[in-house]
């Protein structure tokens, strides 16, 4: 028996699907080399992005269409953040393909429930419920929360990435910003043990990979119940400490938790990269209020001029939201000049979608045409990229340790990496240098990433 995984979605779900495929094979199944052979097919969602659920039933489509041509019938599980949203509604519209729905919290159970449906091929949903209010009907499951403890056995995960390995230190989210589905898909808050986290960090190590990413709705809000001395600072300085480890990445903190304790520790561990994805969402206070971000714009400078001032060589990225309800083009400026201000290194842009159950959906209008969302989205982008390409034309000439991670989809001779920093470099060199570090010397900038050569032999 075969599966297949396809993903789509966060770092968080790409580590989950990792999960998953440990799972399968410790019960016994193979990977397939794509849906076409395969005997379970699970996809895993995101329901952040727009559509999300449209674009999950044309997938759906495509794959009772494949399931007609070739005359066979895999076992289809959705899991992921649109199952936990959809639940057992996934079932009834699926008409007929799906056979398992998975939420996030279920994902240990996922090889029983297979073996379950597989038996009886009857549909089934397991769900978790953050209001407390479990279904039950028509044959189907739905069990309220029985993962409080985000623990998960040690040494399952198929790390898919030969270099880097994921690591989540934190599940769900407490904040309840008004545009976001998180805490409705993830749940509450949990936190990982200290000694859990440390020894999947030491196993990835063991495995060869040299890059660790910890993972968190909000990173940098971790507390180690296992150990009241250990915050988010306490554990990078634990991940430091771990043999084979040469670079340590997380994301996404939060601005309010960026303490002067965090920013020392990104400043003096040489492991932790100089790079902070430190999401903004909007560059207008008032819209920041709507949004119940419980920042300013004015603290949030502040803790950028802070960081800068601390740290001189770091790069900063963010995510932005144009168009949220009630955002006027004068709000839209002071993205536009936040933007600018700041000086991002990456944007992650997004125009607002009404998502389902957030506090957006419920209590505002979404009174921005679609229109002055894509004008505002566009120039937002064209200012990044104008930005963007002046900072990597600065760079030439400059020469950066990179972490070799990819060969280049473009030439078979071309090596990518990413800089402390996390700017794409591509540069010739052979396949046996992935996963090794190498000082490049920039040569060129583009538009998304710069190219260079190396500067010496790789370690």
């Amino acid at each position: 028996m075969k599966y297949f995984i396809e993903t789509y979605g966060c770092q968080m779900n790409v580590h989950d699907s990792e999960r998953m495929a440990g799972l399968l094979e410790q019960s016994g199944y193979d990977p397939a080399e794509s849906d076409r052979d395969a005997d379970i097919v699970v996809v895993n969602t995101c329901s952040v992005r727009e559509r999300a659920e449209e674009k999950l039933y044309t997938r759906l489509g495509e794959i009772k269409e494949l399931s007609r041509e070739l005359g066979r019938d895999p076992l289809v599980v959705v899991a992921g953040c649109v199952a936990q949203q959809e639940g057992d509604r996934l079932i009834k519209r699926s008409k007929g393909v799906v056979d398992l729905v998975v939420g996030t919290q279920q994902v240990k159970m996922l090889p029983m429930l297979v073996t379950e449906v597989a038996s009886t091929r009857g549909p089934q949903a397991e769900q978790f419920i953050v209001d407390g209010r479990p279904w039950r009907g028509d044959g189907r499951i739905a069990i309220e929360n029985p993962y409080e403890d985000p623990s998960f056995p040690l040494g399952v995960v198929r790390r898919g990435d030969p270099v880097r390995a994921y690591v989540t230190i934190i599940e769900g989210c407490n904040d309840f910003c008004a545009f976001c589905v998180v805490p409705y898909t993830r749940g509450h808050e949990r936190m990982r043990s200290k000694a859990e986290i440390l020894a999947d960090v030491r196993e990835a190590a063991d495995s060869g990979r040299r890059e660790v990413q910890l993972l968190g709705q909000i990173v940098n809000h971790y507390q180690a119940p296992d150990d009241p001395s250990c915050d988010f600072p306490a554990l990078l300085e634990a991940v430091h400490e771990v043999p084979g480890v040469d670079r340590i990445r997380f994301a996404s903190p939060h601005p309010r938790h960026t303490s002067d304790r965090v920013i020392a520790a990104v400043r003096d561990l040489p492991k932790v990269c100089k790079h902070l994805h430190l999401p903004v969402q909007s560059g207008s206070s008032r819209v920041l209020a709507m949004m119940r971000r419980r920042h300013t714009r004015e603290e949030y400078l502040d803790l950028v001029a802070r960081i800068r001032a601390a740290i001189p060589n770091v790069q900063l990225s963010t995510d932005m939201i144009v168009g949220f309800p009630g955002e006027t083009a004068a709000d839209f400026e002071e993205t536009l000049s936040l933007t600018e201000r700041v000086g991002y290194h990456s944007i992650y842009s997004f125009k607002y979608s009404e998502r389902p159950n957030t506090l957006a959906s419920k209590r505002m209008v979404d009174d921005v045409t679609d229109a002055e969302k894509k004008r505002r989205i566009m120039a937002l982008q064209s200012l990044q990229r104008s930005i963007q390409s002046d900072l990597f034309q600065r760079s030439i000439g400059t020469t950066h340790e990179v972490l070799v991670d990819a060969t280049s989809r473009r030439r078979e001779w071309e090596l990518t990496g990413r800089t402390g920093g996390n700017t794409v470099v591509n540069f010739p060199g052979p396949p046996d240098w992935l996963g090794r570090l190498v000082d490049v010397t920039i040569e060129r900038a583009g538009p998304n990433s710069v190219g260079g050569r190396a500067a010496g032999d790789p370690h």
